[in-house]
Protein backbone atom coordinates (compact mmCIF):
# COMPACT_ATOMS: atom_id res chain seq x y z
CA UNK A 1 0.00 0.00 0.00
CA UNK A 2 0.65 3.60 -1.02
CA UNK A 3 -0.23 6.80 1.53
CA UNK A 4 -0.07 10.33 0.28
CA UNK A 5 -0.13 12.20 2.80
CA UNK A 6 -1.42 15.68 2.51
CA UNK A 7 -0.63 18.73 5.07
CA UNK A 8 -3.23 21.36 5.02
CA UNK A 9 -2.89 24.91 5.40
CA UNK A 10 -6.35 26.37 5.70
CA UNK A 11 -7.20 29.70 3.38
CA UNK A 12 -6.89 32.87 5.44
CA UNK A 13 -10.42 34.09 5.12
CA UNK A 14 -11.63 30.77 7.04
CA UNK A 15 -11.44 30.28 10.73
CA UNK A 16 -10.02 27.39 11.88
CA UNK A 17 -13.20 26.09 13.27
CA UNK A 18 -15.14 26.87 9.55
CA UNK A 19 -11.82 24.88 8.02
CA UNK A 20 -12.50 21.87 10.14
CA UNK A 21 -16.45 22.12 9.84
CA UNK A 22 -15.93 22.05 5.90
CA UNK A 23 -13.20 19.44 5.43
CA UNK A 24 -15.06 17.45 7.79
CA UNK A 25 -19.03 17.88 7.00
CA UNK A 26 -18.55 18.44 2.83
CA UNK A 27 -15.50 17.85 1.57
CA UNK A 28 -14.79 14.34 3.77
CA UNK A 29 -18.47 12.34 1.98
CA UNK A 30 -17.37 13.90 -1.36
CA UNK A 31 -13.74 12.02 -1.39
CA UNK A 32 -15.65 8.80 -0.08
CA UNK A 33 -18.23 8.93 -2.44
CA UNK A 34 -15.86 9.43 -5.32
CA UNK A 35 -13.13 6.64 -3.54
CA UNK A 36 -14.07 3.89 -5.22
CA UNK A 37 -13.66 5.42 -8.97
CA UNK A 38 -10.11 6.99 -7.61
CA UNK A 39 -8.55 3.14 -6.50
CA UNK A 40 -8.86 5.06 -2.77
CA UNK A 41 -8.77 2.21 -0.25
CA UNK A 42 -8.72 4.30 2.95
CA UNK A 43 -8.88 7.78 3.04
CA UNK A 44 -8.80 9.57 6.86
CA UNK A 45 -8.82 13.07 8.45
CA UNK A 46 -6.21 14.31 11.27
CA UNK A 47 -7.47 17.13 12.81
CA UNK A 48 -5.11 19.96 14.25
CA UNK A 49 -6.38 20.22 18.05
CA UNK A 50 -7.08 23.59 19.56
CA UNK A 51 -4.26 23.56 21.99
CA UNK A 52 -1.96 26.60 21.47
CA UNK A 53 -0.33 26.79 24.50
CA UNK A 54 0.66 23.18 23.76
CA UNK A 55 1.65 23.52 20.17
CA UNK A 56 4.06 26.40 21.68
CA UNK A 57 5.56 24.38 23.82
CA UNK A 58 6.00 21.95 20.94
CA UNK A 59 7.62 24.73 18.61
CA UNK A 60 10.02 25.75 21.48
CA UNK A 61 11.32 22.25 21.90
CA UNK A 62 12.21 21.90 18.39
CA UNK A 63 13.73 25.16 18.40
CA UNK A 64 11.11 27.41 16.60
CA UNK A 65 9.96 24.68 14.25
CA UNK A 66 6.66 26.37 12.28
CA UNK A 67 3.26 26.69 12.52
CA UNK A 68 0.93 23.32 13.08
CA UNK A 69 -0.89 22.08 9.63
CA UNK A 70 -4.52 22.77 10.25
CA UNK A 71 -4.71 18.66 9.45
CA UNK A 72 -3.49 16.07 8.09
CA UNK A 73 -5.51 13.80 5.24
CA UNK A 74 -4.16 10.12 4.36
CA UNK A 75 -4.91 8.38 1.20
CA UNK A 76 -4.12 4.43 1.16
CA UNK A 77 -3.89 3.10 -2.71
CA UNK A 78 -2.55 -0.40 -3.34
CA UNK A 79 0.03 1.06 -5.82
CA UNK A 80 1.87 4.47 -6.92
CA UNK A 81 0.36 3.39 -10.78
CA UNK A 82 -2.97 4.81 -9.34
CA UNK A 83 -1.54 8.00 -8.84
CA UNK A 84 0.43 7.65 -12.27
CA UNK A 85 -3.72 7.67 -13.85
CA UNK A 86 -3.73 3.62 -13.44
CA UNK A 87 -7.22 4.61 -12.54
CA UNK A 88 -7.69 6.98 -15.73
CA UNK A 89 -10.92 6.40 -16.42
CA UNK A 90 -13.14 9.26 -17.07
CA UNK A 91 -15.25 8.48 -14.01
CA UNK A 92 -12.06 8.72 -12.48
CA UNK A 93 -10.76 11.58 -14.07
CA UNK A 94 -13.88 13.59 -13.07
CA UNK A 95 -13.69 12.86 -9.65
CA UNK A 96 -10.45 14.15 -9.10
CA UNK A 97 -11.25 17.18 -11.01
CA UNK A 98 -14.22 17.87 -8.32
CA UNK A 99 -12.32 17.24 -5.07
CA UNK A 100 -9.77 19.88 -6.64
CA UNK A 101 -12.05 21.98 -7.24
CA UNK A 102 -13.38 21.16 -3.52
CA UNK A 103 -10.66 21.86 -1.89
CA UNK A 104 -10.28 25.17 -3.51
CA UNK A 105 -12.61 26.28 -1.09
CA UNK A 106 -11.22 25.38 2.09
CA UNK A 107 -7.28 24.64 1.70
CA UNK A 108 -4.54 27.05 0.92
CA UNK A 109 -3.05 25.60 -2.02
CA UNK A 110 0.07 26.78 -2.63
CA UNK A 111 0.83 26.22 1.02
CA UNK A 112 -0.32 22.47 1.39
CA UNK A 113 2.58 19.89 0.81
CA UNK A 114 2.07 16.43 -0.13
CA UNK A 115 3.96 13.28 -0.79
CA UNK A 116 4.10 9.75 -1.69
CA UNK A 117 5.01 7.33 1.05
CA UNK A 118 5.06 3.76 2.13
CA UNK A 119 4.68 3.27 6.14
CA UNK A 120 7.36 1.15 7.77
CA UNK A 121 5.53 0.13 11.04
CA UNK A 122 8.01 -0.29 13.95
CA UNK A 123 5.44 -0.69 17.05
CA UNK A 124 2.01 -0.98 17.26
CA UNK A 125 0.35 -2.17 20.46
CA UNK A 126 -1.70 -5.25 20.68
CA UNK A 127 0.49 -7.20 17.59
Amino acid sequence: MIKLTFCLRRRPDLTPEEFRRYWRDEHGPLVRDRAVALGIRKYQQVHTLDEPDLHAALQRRNGGAPEPFDGIAEVWVDDVETFRGGTGTPEARQAARELLDDEAKFIDLPSSPMWLGEEIVFYRQGT
